[in-house]
């Protein structure tokens, strides 16, 4: 397990690099970075000698160097329009972001799964069918319709739930939550359910054509016939093979909340990260968008090397050709 850790944590090195890269090559040739710092009555040499103290008349490499050192060290420079660093918003706005994105994935998991696995078990009950005509709605509509039906139907006729923002929030340190606070609770649930919608179908779908194919293999007959009882095929056995693909699948997608909440904030006006950077996009706000990049990059190095140790925990046949190989 170690030489696993060490070889993939290597590779995200590399990968984190890459984007980098291309979070420096946006910082440096999208834009002037000086013009959008100063107003228009800016000399040419008030202008020159910003970018001497900015560190822009340095080489290439040296730039790069330095942008790297300060990413490592969660310095991502000045907003052009706010004129604040970058990582102070970004300690403002990520608790929002990740407790929307923690929701929706335990929503998209805890109910997901279990529908799996009921559909897959019991394919001709009319649960199954329901629970299959939910899933194709969900999976067909788009993230925004979803959330705009959600605002109309119960923020605007019935009026049970807040059609925008996170509500009270309360400070635990430097962190923000609204899991403390009722409004922030009733606020949450409609952004999370709109941004775990099509997690939950997918995953739905996964766990069920995975569990009708391994229930039809050999294994699972002469378990079945050795006198091994229905919750210990079914959960023992064949739950336990569809695992491999489903944590796939799911560290991708959880890993997509994170990346593709920009959606659902824009359309609830939920004060997260995704929101800052469709506003950084509109104003050509270059450190933000930079950040953001590296930011979800982070985030998906992360879970992919979770799902890269969860792949030995859960399948044995993993951990014995790992070891072979090893030695």
């Amino acid at each position: 397990m170690i030489p696993l850790i060490i070889r993939r944590s290597y590779q995200s090195v590399i990968v984190m690099l890459v984007v980098a890269l291309l979070a420096f090559t946006m910082f440096r040739y999208v834009g002037d970075p000086v013009s959008m710092m100063v107003g228009q009555d800016t000399s040419l040499e008030q202008r020159e000698a910003m970018r001497v103290s900015l560190g822009l008349k340095d080489p290439v490499p040296v730039q790069f160097a330095r942008f790297v050192m300060n990413t490592a060290q969660g310095e991502f420079g000045i907003s052009y329009q706010l004129g604040r660093p970058v990582a102070e918003i970004l300690q403002e706005r990520l608790p929002a972001t990740l407790e929307l994105s923690l929701v929706a994935a335990l929503f998209a998991l805890f109910v997901g799964i279990p529908m799996g696995i009921y559909t897959a078990l019991h394919p001709q009950k009319w649960l199954s069918n329901a629970f299959l005509t939910i899933s194709l709605v969900g999976i067909s509509l788009p993230t925004f319709l979803i959330g705009i039906l959600l605002i109309l139907f119960f923020g605007v006729l019935l009026n049970w739930l807040p059609t925008f923002g996170r509500g009270d929030v309360v400070m635990l340190g430097s962190w923000s939550t609204g899991f403390l606070t009722g409004s922030g609770l009733k606020s949450l649930l409609m952004p999370a359910f709109t941004l775990g919608m099509f997690q939950l179908t997918l995953i739905m779908r996964l766990v069920r054509s995975e569990m009708l194919e391994v229930l039809l293999t050999d294994y699972i007959k002469f378990a079945r016939a050795r006198g091994l009882s229905d919750k210990a095929v079914n959960f023992g056995h064949a739950l336990k093979n569809t695992l491999v693909p489903v944590i796939t699948i799911t560290g991708l997608q959880i890993g997509s909340i994170i990346a593709f909440a920009t959606i659902t904030e824009s359309v609830f006006q939920w004060p997260g990260v995704g929101l800052m950077f469709i506003q950084a996009i509109s104003l050509v706000d270059i450190p933000i968008m930079s950040a953001y990049l590296v930011l979800v990059a982070m985030f998906f190095v992360i879970i992919n090397l979770i799902v890269d140790i969860l792949y030995h925990v859960v399948d044995p046949r993993l951990r014995v050709d790992g070891n072979g190989a090893h030695g």
